[in-house]
This record gives structure tokens, sequence and C-alpha cells, in this order.
């Protein structure tokens, strides 16, 4: 008997060819279980580019791409802004969707793209998050075992020189997104309600915006209580001093080594825009079909898992920190690494969670609810810093 026939790999559009889309395309050419067959993007060159690249239609709308018949489903990787109208164009076209993070800009956005999903009856994801990454999910099965009994405290902290990097002028105003919470306390957020696996009740929190010149979010410290009793403190800083990553054995966000020489590169290049426009200039050069796109990771993959810097998970019977190699394990009397090897295409958890949805009918974990809490508890976050008390995360209905 032949064996089974290998499921049509999903036929992708994507709407946003920027910095998401250039950080998710080695995902998108790697992994058999996806094929790029068609885009969207108000740029011209980004358009051209994809349409060589793939021989495939591209549009300069997300109404084109949603009425592409040979479309399953749609990588919204545009702007913030954008995500809760073209998730829902997508939806009433019949289209599943795969959302960048952060969901949307407010819960009421997120409602009414969960709703219009479950209506057309397409499934909706969400992510990437590095709460899709494998240490962090393995760290997640060693806690469910029961062996180190219940998580009870949560460290999370991450020094990066986000802030630095060249940026569109939304995205350093927070009404529109902007600032370090909208893009990466999502991340941060995400990861310690994986690893906690209860929901958040109560937050405080304190943001820092300490240059004039960027004036946004650029660093944050929040506690978070869980339903179950137990804690969480998250630390971040986006302003490009200390890099964290020292203490992730130099292993990049991206999975990648990197060099400690490196420092205050992104200071230096953000130099050279001596305008918003300028710097606008520069973000759209970084991006594809851009005169100076981000590398690719090298064709043998990713030298590690992608991560967002040092976790240390305190349960009652020990902690757990999840590495770009693998989880050490801390106990009673000794400690142990259980190692992951090193994957050969990055990311490729997202395409685990879309493939199972679409192919095998099975409910993702990111799924829109899981994401409307993250938003939820970012949006927490903003309240509490901005009013000087505690505030609980609105549930859904609410």
């Amino acid at each position: 008997m032949a064996p089974p026939a290998a499921p049509r790999p999903i036929r992708l559009g994507v709407a946003g060819l920027g910095r998401a889309f250039t950080l998710m395309l080695p995902t998108l050419l790697r992994d058999p279980r996806v094929r790029l067959v068609a885009a969207c993007d108000p740029r011209e060159e980004a358009r051209s580019r994809f349409a060589r690249d793939f021989d495939a239609p591209v549009h300069a709308d997300i109404e084109g791409l949603a009425g592409e018949p040979e479309v399953d489903a749609i990588y919204i990787a545009s702007p913030h802004q954008f995500h809760a109208a073209q998730t829902r164009i997508a939806a009433r076209h019949g289209k599943h969707v795969l959302c960048e993070k952060p969901m949307a800009l407010s819960l009421a956005e997120c409602d009414a793209m969960i709703e219009d999903c479950r209506a057309a009856g397409v499934w909706l994801i969400v992510g990437h998050c590095h709460s899709f990454d494998s240490p962090y999910l393995q760290a997640r099965d060693i806690i469910a075992s029961g062996e180190l009994g219940r998580v009870r405290m949560i460290q999370a902290l991450n020094y990066t020189d986000f802030l630095y990097r060249p940026r569109r002028p939304e995205e350093l105003r927070t009404a529109e997104g902007g600032g370090v919470v909208f893009s990466q306390a999502a991340h941060q957020v995400d990861v310690v309600r994986l690893l906690a696996g209860s929901p958040v009740t109560r937050v405080r929190a304190i943001t820092g915006d300490w240059d004039p010149m960027r004036s946004t979010q650029g660093a944050y410290s929040a506690l978070l209580w869980f339903e179950d009793g137990a804690f969480a403190n998250l630390c971040y800083s986006g302003y490009g001093h200390f890099d964290s990553d020292e203490w992730c054995g130099w292993i990049g966000e991206m999975g990648l080594a990197k060099s400690p020489e490196a420092h205050g590169a992104a200071r230096r290049r953000l130099a050279a825009a001596t305008s918003p426009q300028d710097e606008a200039r520069l973000k759209a050069a970084g991006t594809y079909g851009g005169a100076d796109p981000a590398p690719r990771p090298p064709e043998a993959g990713a030298a590690w898992h992608q991560h967002f810097g040092p976790v240390v998970v305190s349960c009652e019977r020990g902690d757990v920190r999840p590495l770009p190699d693998g989880t050490w394990v801390y106990g009673d009397r000794e400690k142990a690494q259980r190692p992951l090897a090193a994957p050969s295409v990055p990311r490729f958890e997202v395409i685990d969670e879309l493939s199972e949805a679409i192919v095998s009918g099975r409910a993702p974990l990111h799924d829109g609810t899981w994401a409307r809490s993250t938003l939820a508890v970012c949006l927490a976050l903003l309240d509490s810093a901005g009013s000087n008390r505690d505030v609980e995360p609105l549930p859904r209905g609410g």
C-alpha cells in the first residue's frame, strides 16, 4: 500500500512586506508546509520584488489580496494600527488569519476580530510571539509535569537597543501602538502567562521615558499577580546600553550568535538619520524590497532557538531557567540541563500551530482569545503607570 500523500502546503498571502515579514521570511521559505502565493503592500518596490521572487500576484491593498481565490490564509504583517481592519477583511473573504502581535490596539478591536473570524468559520492565530519559542514550551511542559510543584514566582528581564532601531514616526507615539509596551511587553507578558498557567488578576507598573528626542515608553517594570497566587516581575529597557544577551551566552533574540564588540551599533547607525523622514527611509531600506534588507539567518538554520531575554521560574521545589539551547532545572540537591536540538527552520513552532489548525482542525494555543488577554495586561500596564495604582486587566465582556 502506498503511503498517504502529504497534505497540500497552505497557500499563504502576506499583508505587509515590512520588518515583520522580513524576519518571518526564512521560516516561510524553508518550511514545506506553507507556500507564498500572493501579497499586498503600499510600496511599489516591495510589490515588484515579491512578484519577481515568487512569480505571484501582488496588490496595493488588503481587499485585492483577500479576493485572491488561491489564498488559503493571510499573514497580517502590517503595522499595528492596521491589524484589526485587515484581519476582519480577510475573515469576511473566508481566509484563515495569522496576525502579528500585538493583536490590535484596543480590546474592542480584538473582540471584533474574534467575532468576525468565528462567524466566518476561519482560524485566527496571533504570532509570531516569543511564547511560541521551544525553550519556553519545554519549560512549560516541565512545570506542567508537576515534578517541581506549583509556580510561585517568575522573573523576566530584557535589555535591548529597541528604541534606537530605525522607526517610522508613529512607532514613537503610544496612541498609535508605538513604544516598548505594545511591541515588547506583548512578547514578555505572553511568555510569563504561558509559564504561569494562570490568569493575570492585577498589574502594578511604572514606565520610563528618558530620551526627549525619542519621547515614548522606552522601559518598564511591572508586577503581575496571578489567580492561583503566583506573581511575576517583568523588567524591560530598550535604551541600548546593557545587553542582556550577555546572560544568554551571547545568543541573540533571533537565535544567532552575536559579538560583544557590536555594543552601540544601533545608536551609531541611527546617527546617520538627520530627520524623521531620513529615519523612515532608513527603516524602509532595511525591509523587504529595500536597498539594505535585514540579513537572513544562514542556510544551515539559526544557531539556537529564539528567546526574549533571561527568565527564571521559581516553583515550590525548584527553579526552571529556559535558554536558547535548552532548559536548566535546579532542584533541592542537583541541577541538570534538558537540552534542545538546534532548529533547522526558525520559528517552525508558528507553522506547527497554523498547520495543525488548518489541516487537522486542532484549536491553536495562540488564538484570538489568548492574544486578547495579553493585550489586556499590556493596556493595564500602561494604565497602572499613568494612574499610579493597581489595575485589573479587563476580561472579555467586561
